[in-house]
């Protein structure tokens, strides 16, 4: 079918931040896909809305969220550690809406230990969760994007790179740095290919959110709440993402807080706070490292393994 809405895939949105992207997105006009692997009947859930952050919440009961508010949806189940269960969620994203101009990743498994303590099959399920899904998702999406006149926006759940980040959870970052990588080569691809109307962002928090994961702190620390902020915080800043030029936003690491300041102008942060007149602690530094070196234009003689093995044939 064909639709006018910009069509926006969020993946990881069953609960928590990715539920409140695609909820905000809804409102603010796109046609949303929900897709994650947890459904359920949503007309069976009750209370309803559930508790966003509670196993009730699925992408069944996220579609019928939108809907009922109005917006255009559908639920899409996804395996992300299956990059053909990602191929078949972007076709019946197109098949269903006509096209794709927005992609959001943002699964993550998560296990925050040293690496003595965080077991193979802990490390191999957060690559196939977090980069390997990223990677596949993002190989699905570009011949859509390509059909669509290479115009469209990716948003990725990953961090800026910085040394701190690593420390007690290096099998967890491996996966996600690794993720902030994709951004910034991609980004560098599409310049270079003259692709001026495509841009992927990567976005983290400045202050702990509200999430099923950060529940699990509160619920032995009730005083931790106090540092938490709501998600909306997050769906603010990749709606003005999604505005900002590709210029502004095409492979930077950014964060909500400071991106909502450099170019929303927003300088009061306390709606956000899951405990009103608390001001949640910053866990992210105040100043990023610069990844560029003083050869950053030099690339010597680029190798292209595509043409190389062609040659060979």
């Amino acid at each position: 079918m064909t639709n006018n809405n910009k069509v926006a895939l969020v993946v990881g949105a069953s609960r928590g931040i990715g539920r409140q992207v695609a909820i905000d997105l809804a409102k603010n006009g796109y046609a949303v896909v929900v897709a994650a692997k947890s459904t359920s009947d949503a007309y069976a859930t009750k209370p309803f809305p559930p508790d966003p952050n509670s196993s009730q919440s699925t992408i069944s009961t996220v579609e019928r969220e939108i809907r009922e508010a109005g917006g255009q949806a559908i639920a899409v189940s996804v395996d992300t550690r299956d990059p053909d269960s990602i191929q078949r969620m972007l076709d019946e994203t197109v098949k269903v809406y006509g096209h794709l101009d927005v992609l959001v990743y943002n699964p993550g498994a998560i296990w925050w230990a040293s690496v003595e303590n965080t077991p193979t099959k802990r490390y191999q399920l957060m690559q196939s969760v977090n980069a390997l899904g990223l990677y596949a998702s993002v190989q699905s999406a570009l011949p859509y994007f390509k059909a669509n006149g290479w115009k469209g926006r990716i948003i990725v759940v990953s961090p800026p790179i910085y040394s701190r980040f690593f420390r007690g959870k290096t099998a967890y970052a491996m996966g996600k740095v690794g993720m902030s990588v994709l951004t910034k080569g991609l980004a560098m691809d599409w310049e270079r290919e003259g692709k001026k109307d495509m841009a992927i962002t990567s976005i983290w928090p400045a202050c702990s959110i509200e999430s099923a994961a950060t529940g699990q702190i509160t619920s032995t620390d009730p005083e931790a709440v106090k540092d938490l902020r709501k998600p909306t915080i997050y769906s603010d800043a990749i709606l003005a993402m999604l505005e900002a030029p590709v210029e502004r936003v095409n492979g930077q690491l950014e964060l909500d807080e400071d991106f909502l300041r450099s170019y929303k102008g927003v300088t009061d942060f306390s709606k956000y706070s899951v405990v009103p007149g608390a001001v949640p602690r910053r866990i992210m530094p105040a100043v990023m490292p610069d990844l560029t070196v003083a050869e950053q234009a030099d690339e010597g003689r680029r190798t292209d393994s595509t043409k190389l093995r062609a040659s060979k044939l």
